[in-house]
């Protein structure tokens, strides 16, 4: 991945890394629990986004990706 001044960095996520568990059925999260708006926050996070500035228009009002609840960039996946 490239850093702001064109020379490679070391930002993205850890290789070879799994984050949270579930249990023996793959049913229901046991460990580490991750919602769809963490997430997001964490992709924006990786392009180079703000999450809590970026916000698009759509039917005349302006949208977040990351919602209204307050959204959180896992830390623990990053390189």
């Amino acid at each position: 991945m490239l850093n702001r001044n064109g020379r490679g960095g070391h930002a993205g996520v850890k290789k070879g890394f799994s984050y949270g568990e579930t249990d023996e059925l793959g049913y229901r999260v046991v460990k580490d629990p991750v919602h769809t708006y963490d997430l997001h926050a964490t992709i924006l996070h990786l392009l180079g986004y703000d999450h809590r500035k970026l916000s698009v228009p759509f039917q005349g009002l302006e949208q977040k990706l990351t919602g209204v609840h307050k959204a959180h960039v896992i830390g623990d996946i990053l390189a």
